[in-house]
């Protein structure tokens, strides 16, 4: 007999393939009870396409909607429960706030973009907010339109992208407040943005139905290529460092799909999937650590998740969570931040559409052992930067720092400093005072043996006071009778008195012979003109208080120094800017002036041409006559 069971079977012919296994295969979700949400929360009912909520280990922010300007909330991940009406809030931008995210690396640093084209960065105190946040730390302006969406880098400290409906893409140096990159390679409108694993690629959507993955140093594009074909939005996430992505969007015929491409080649996507036939836009969230992706649309009341393998078809579906109530938004929380104890691999802030709440989903293994599962948390990304930002500039590119689920990793936060036109103003006027006090007190104490007609007068032409005016009389009348012989001015100016008269007539003084033999001798100066303005020249008395003036000059900041910080060094780069701007100005204002001179010129002599002909036909004349 032969035994059927072990024939070998091509394997094309097999029909039955049984149930796939994974460790996924029975992940559910688990919401909150009601006193573990967010409520009484006057959430944003904002058409924008984005998330509306950011969350991390210490926060929960929520945009909200505002009569005017734009804000949003910011909690302490513990501040549950029904939240008071003049609950303290974010309130700084001028327009409505279209998408809010947390710095990877601070977890009291938020950004946010806004329709006032700007982005801004904001400290948020460990304790939350006391009273309304109105002072930024950084304000950035690029953008001519609003501004959609913002990423942070994975790995490089203070690099920001921004993409604005002005159809461009900004990648920011936070440290500095400058842009690094302007990329202008999209013709319409920016969709969504996704940085791969070592942010050395981003992938962004456009409005004209293509996918592009693009060097966010150089702008460069590395490939591109058709993706959906529907008109409504599409969004891209990175499927960690596998080099394939993941995209969310309509058909022809307005069935939303998905698709998984390779970064390589975009011509063609490695597989597609329709989902349903719903309207709203679907948000792809990707998990590296367990390889799930989580697909949620915009008022959806439903949570769907695959799970990615790296061969054909490349993505298997695993099960959805099913709810009553619609989302307008979910945010998530880092990997860093879910309940191991509990096998939580990943949790959701949903924000309901019909309530003001926002609601906690926790996405649970089922496991029957207390114990740390390795399988389920691997090492996962640490808030620690892995480079700088002159080093990504650079072209250096590098991996996440990773952590362990199972000991954490010390947490530490600061505000950083940044600097602004004001907060230099102070301590420079207090270094300068304590200057001036110890340049005061190292000067020597040198004796003035002057009479009062040479040091007043001395005093009043090297330095005029506003106290004493002199009114100098005019030069005919310091003339005597013709003769041509000026009288000094300094007698005009300074009365002789009992006191100087003495001073004069003790010129054999011991004082005077005790400076004569440690200043050197001291000549004798005459009230004339010549010996006046030479004064400076002969006299020690002028060389010390030559010294005298500079070092007050030093003191007082006068003497122009080269820049010593950033701060100067930006204010002097800007005045030589107004002074090229004044300049050009007056070279405009000197060419227009010529031309409108030639003009006049021009006039002029063309309305004289005809009286010159006329008076040369009028001299023929004579001469025929004659």
């Amino acid at each position: 007999m032969v035994d059927v069971r072990a024939c070998a079977k091509p394997q094309g012919r097999l029909w039955f393939r049984g149930i796939r296994s994974s460790k996924f295969r029975h992940v559910y979700g688990a919401p909150a009870k009601r006193d573990r949400c967010y409520e009484n929360m006057k959430i944003t009912k904002n058409a924008h396409d984005s998330q509306f909520c950011a969350v991390n280990p210490k926060f929960v922010a929520v945009v909200t909607e505002v009569a005017g300007g734009g804000a949003f909330l910011v909690l302490p991940i513990d501040h549950t429960g029904r939240l008071d009406f003049n609950t303290s809030r974010v309130t700084g931008h001028r327009g409505p706030v279209l998408d809010i995210k947390w710095n990877p690396f601070n977890d009291n640093i938020i950004a946010s973009c806004s329709d006032d084209c700007t982005i801004k960065l904001w400290y948020i105190p460990d304790t939350g907010l006391s009273m309304h946040l109105t002072d930024w730390l950084i304000d950035l302006h690029g953008h001519k339109r609003r501004v959609g969406y913002i990423e942070w880098h994975p790995t490089a400290e203070n690099i920001l992208v921004s993409a604005g409906f002005d159809h461009l893409m900004i990648v920011w140096d936070i440290g500095r407040g400058e842009a690094i990159t302007v990329i202008d390679c999209h013709p319409d409108v920016i969709y969504c943005m996704s940085f791969n694993r070592d942010g050395s690629y981003i992938a962004t959507t456009c409005k004209d139905k293509k996918l592009r993955v693009i060097d966010p140093r150089t702008g460069i594009v590395k490939s591109e290529g058709m993706c959906h074909a529907g008109m409504k939005a599409s969004k891209v996430t990175y499927l960690g460092s596998t080099g394939r992505l993941l995209t969310t969007g309509f058909s022809r015929h307005s069935d939303r799909q998905l698709a998984v491409w390779s970064q390589d080649n975009l011509s063609q996507p490695l597989t597609v999937e329709n989902v349903d036939s719903s309207s709203g836009v679907l948000f792809p969230y990707y998990d590296h650590d367990t390889r799930i992706v989580f697909l949620a649309g915009k008022g959806d009341g439903n949570i769907r998740y695959y799970e990615i393998v790296d061969e054909a078809p490349w993505l298997h579906y695993l099960n959805q969570f099913l709810s009553g109530s619609p989302q307008r938004g979910l945010g998530f929380m880092p990997k860093r931040g879910c309940e191991v104890s509990h096998c939580e691999i990943f949790r959701f802030y949903k924000l309901h559409t019909t309530k003001g709440m926002c609601e906690p989903v926790s996405m649970i293994v089922p496991r029957k052992s207390d114990q740390f599962q390795d399988d389920l948390f691997p090492d996962t990304a640490a808030p620690v930067p892995a480079m700088t930002a002159a080093e990504w500039i650079t072209g250096k590119n590098s991996m996440p720092v990773l952590m362990s689920m199972k000991t954490g990793v010390t947490i530490r936060t600061h505000k950083p400093k940044v600097y602004k036109p004001g907060d230099n103003v102070l301590p420079i006027m207090a270094e300068n005072n304590i200057r001036k006090k110890f340049a005061f007190l190292s000067q020597e104490t040198v004796p003035d043996y002057r009479t009062v007609d040479k040091a007043g007068s001395m005093d009043c032409l090297d330095s005029p006071s506003p106290l004493h005016q002199v009114t100098v009389p005019p030069v005919p009348d310091l003339l005597d009778n013709g003769t041509g012989t000026s009288r000094s001015i300094l007698q005009m100016l300074s009365p002789v008195d009992e006191k100087s008269q003495k001073t004069s007539n003790n010129q054999t003084t011991k004082f005077q012979q005790i400076q004569q033999m440690f200043s050197g001798q001291v000549n004798n100066v005459n009230h004339t003109n010549e010996n006046t303005l030479n004064y400076k020249k002969t006299s020690p008395y002028g060389e010390n208080r030559e010294k005298e003036k500079e070092r007050e000059k030093e003191a007082n900041g006068e003497i122009e120094h080269s820049p010593k910080n950033l701060y100067q060094l930006q204010r002097a780069y800007s005045q030589q800017c107004e002074e090229l701007k004044l300049l050009r100005k007056q070279v405009v204002a000197r060419d227009r002036r010529i031309q409108e001179l030639e003009q006049q010129i021009a006039q002029l002599t063309g309305a004289h041409t005809p009286l010159k002909e006329l008076s040369s036909a009028i001299q023929t004349v004579h001469r025929v006559g004659r």
